[in-house]
């Protein structure tokens, strides 16, 4: 029996989703105040959380569940590793580290991985959907902020191998729906998946205080004053 996976994580993690658009450093890198040193770390726990997605999930390729959604075109960890090299120079492999949360989430995945593995799924989800979706708007936001050239780090935006976001998405759905998974394993891997949002929060919020210590606290209140529904969000439903 097959359930209808994607539409019940769109539609599960909705709270969550407009939860981590209205974290403050999100909402600034929205109306486009994006502070170098934050980013950077940011890239560098993206990074590491990216290595051990893809890394579990070649690991698993050929599991019933997870075989059918193993799509190495959305791979990221390559584009990370120029973005660093750009942020961080020659020696980034020395420099980049994890921060306390980023540690924590990549944890997550391991473990997953190892006791649960279905449950990957939830973070691939939450992770590439929102690349996919959001990933042009970010990156022009992204160079507008740091005053970056075309190429220069922003090559985490790119998806080179996939020349259709769109019609890639709804396949990468469609796929999802047909996974040979019981409804008990579908609602196992929203619960994974609003984790997943929260781990990302968790992040974010930690890059704030370098964030505010640049813009100053009072602009930082100003920016993050009201709530808002961003777009990222509703191009999640393409």
């Amino acid at each position: 029996m097959s359930v209808n996976l994607a539409t019940m994580l769109r539609e599960g993690t909705k709270k969550e989703h407009t939860m981590a658009e209205n974290m403050g450093f999100i909402k600034c890198f929205l109306k486009g105040v994006v502070e170098k040193t934050s980013y950077r770390k940011l890239t560098a726990n993206l990074y590491f959380v990216y290595s051990a997605m893809e890394e579990e999930m070649e690991r698993h390729q050929d599991h019933a569940v997870l075989s059918p959604m193993y799509f190495p075109e959305l791979n990221r960890k390559q584009s990370l590793e120029r973005d660093l090299f750009f942020y961080y120079g020659a020696n980034w492999r020395n420099e980049a580290a994890l921060t306390p949360e980023g540690q924590k989430y990549v944890d997550r995945i391991r473990e997953i991985s190892n006791t649960h593995p279905e449950l990957l799924l939830a973070h691939l989800y939450t992770r590439y959907m929102g690349d996919l979706s959001g990933g042009q708007i970010l990156k022009k936001i992204a160079q507008r902020g740091m005053n970056l050239a075309e190429g220069e780090g922003t090559s985490f935006y790119e998806f080179k191998d996939i020349p259709d976001e769109k019609a890639f998405k709804h396949n990468y759905r469609q796929t999802m729906n047909e996974l040979p998974i019981d409804m008990a394993t579908a609602k196992a891997i929203v619960e994974e998946a609003k984790s997943s949002f929260k781990a990302n929060m968790r992040m974010f919020g930690e890059l704030e205080g370098n964030l505010i210590k640049a813009i100053g606290q009072m602009l930082f209140n100003t920016l993050t004053r009201r709530r808002v529904r961003g777009s990222t969000e509703l191009a999640t439903a393409d």
